[in-house]
């Protein structure tokens, strides 16, 4: 976990937005990426004067919100059996999808913004709710919803934490975890 944590703020400190819209589509994709560190490392960026704040705020959520409606997409037009054979090429689990609907059950659209905010859950939002099938426009309505939090909460975070991230950058993923955690 470390060496990707490194890879990924490596990527972003010499690609910059460019990264960040990669990272943030392909985790947004169900690819098993982290959000929280890619947001904040990027707030950390903006800190230091390498990035805008503001931009990392609005590019960021583009990616995410693109790349979730891909995975919408997916999931709405090849249903679960089709996202179960494309899962183990993306490390996803049949588990993952089993939580992330669970998450859903009886809960109706609006769950979608509270699991865009969800680590783990996050990235597995779009794909199960398309094969779930809530319909594509409360699907966008909240997906913004949750996304924009989440890619705003995380990037200040980042920003406050400036120069500090190297002493602090371990506990962000843990924190997503035990937060993920408390809720269940």
């Amino acid at each position: 976990d470390a060496v990707k944590q490194v890879a990924m703020e490596t990527f972003l400190q010499h690609w910059g937005y460019l990264a960040l819209i990669v990272l943030c589509f392909v985790q947004a994709c169900s690819i098993p990426i982290s959000s929280e560190v890619t947001f904040a490392f990027a707030g950390v960026l903006a800190y230091q004067h390498h990035l805008e704040l503001a931009l990392v705020i609005i590019i960021g959520s583009l990616a995410e919100l693109a790349g979730s409606s891909v995975s919408y997409a997916v999931g709405r037009i090849g249903g679960r059996r089709t996202v179960e054979r494309l899962a183990r090429y993306v490390l996803v689990t049949k588990s993952d999808l089993d939580r992330v609907e669970r998450f859903f059950a009886g809960r109706g659209s609006w769950s979608v913004a509270v699991g865009r905010m969800l680590p783990v859950v996050r990235g597995f939002v779009g794909i199960v709710a398309g094969f779930i099938e809530i319909p594509v426009g409360p699907f966008e309505v909240y997906n913004v919803i949750g996304t924009v939090i989440w890619a705003t909460a995380l990037s200040v975070i980042g920003y406050g934490l400036g120069s500090a991230w190297s002493t602090v950058s371990h506990y962000v993923s843990i924190g997503g975890y035990i937060i993920v955690a408390l809720i269940i």
